[in-house]
């Protein structure tokens, strides 16, 4: 039963494969690779990313790899899904609230181009057929809601052979089939108020499962790292919003979105789009979906 574990995208990683075969230390390999890979595609703590670089040139259609064109676009669907309240050009708003540093070196990463406070996801035009990107105003494209759960879903592809296997980025899950005892994952959600407990436990087989909460402070001042894009403030109805969904990508940005826009359009979001999930407000009210699977 290997589990290995590496920092990538400012977390440690860790990798458990159940039942490994004799190709399991390089499928592992690999799957370590996407994280480093994407977060030097999709980061915007380093100026030479390939973001940083789309950033800093408005105007200008700019070809895209892979990797981000996936990224962006699924961003920006997501953004006219919520209504706005995910918006991946919050990145100016972001780093006028202290969150700009590099997390290895502690260095403010400023942006080549200053932003706009006004911009929105629709300032974004995407052009499938030449794959290019080009942002029609000054702003600061941030996957950061995006970019993790890209990687963990691109780790599961390579783990998907061995069938049983958990990803953990963080906090970003992905849990294939099942654990060593043969059961489906259990997954523990953490209370937003009481550390080191449990507000819920959760069965999941195949699926990611991804938590935004308000208590990851990391900015300049005392609020919370979590905008509502339409207002630029730190959104508060919600202490923390857990989706579990096919993959990490959306299931970590639907948390974001699910997470601004509030408990109860939140769960209204995730059950239009046929995802479950647990929203938590300051006040430990409890909301929701009906098939949310909770362990005994």
């Amino acid at each position: 039963m290997p589990i290995r574990t590496q920092i990538a995208m400012d977390t440690l990683v860790s990798i458990h494969v159940v039942r490994a075969g004799g190709e399991a230390d390089a499928a592992m390999e690999r799957a370590f690779g996407w994280f480093h890979e994407i977060e030097d595609r999709c980061t915007r703590f380093r100026p030479q990313s390939e973001l940083m670089q789309l950033n800093a040139q408005p105007g200008v259609a700019v070809p895209a790899s892979a990797i981000l064109y996936e990224a962006v676009q699924f961003a920006v669907a997501l953004a006219e899904e919520s209504g706005g309240a995910f918006d991946p050009t919050v990145g100016h708003k972001m780093s006028a609230r202290g969150f700009n540093k590099e997390h290895r070196t502690g260095e403010v990463v400023r942006a080549a181009v200053e932003g706009e406070g006004d911009v929105t996801y629709r300032d974004v035009r995407l052009d499938p057929k030449r794959r290019t990107i080009t942002l029609l105003r000054p702003l600061t494209l941030d996957l950061g809601a995006v970019a993790k759960g890209l990687a963990v879903d691109a780790a599961a592809r390579e783990l998907a052979p061995f069938e049983d296997f958990a990803i953990d980025a963080g906090g970003d899950l992905y849990l294939g089939g099942v654990n060593p005892q043969g059961e489906p994952w259990r997954v523990g959600i953490r209370h937003p108020r009481l550390d080191g407990e449990l507000i819920a436990t959760l069965c999941v087989s195949n699926q990611a499962v991804c938590t935004s909460g308000d208590y990851e402070r990391r900015g300049a001042g005392s609020g919370h790292h979590i905008l509502d894009p339409r207002k630029g403030v730190c959104a508060g109805s919600v202490a923390s919003a857990t989706v579990v969904a096919s993959g990490a990508m959306l299931a970590d940005a639907l948390a974001t979105a699910a997470f601004v826009l509030g408990p109860e359009e939140g769960i209204a979001l995730l059950d239009r789009l046929g995802v479950s999930g647990l929203i938590v407000t300051p006040e430990l009210e409890r909301y929701e979906t009906g098939e949310l699977q909770h362990a005994a």
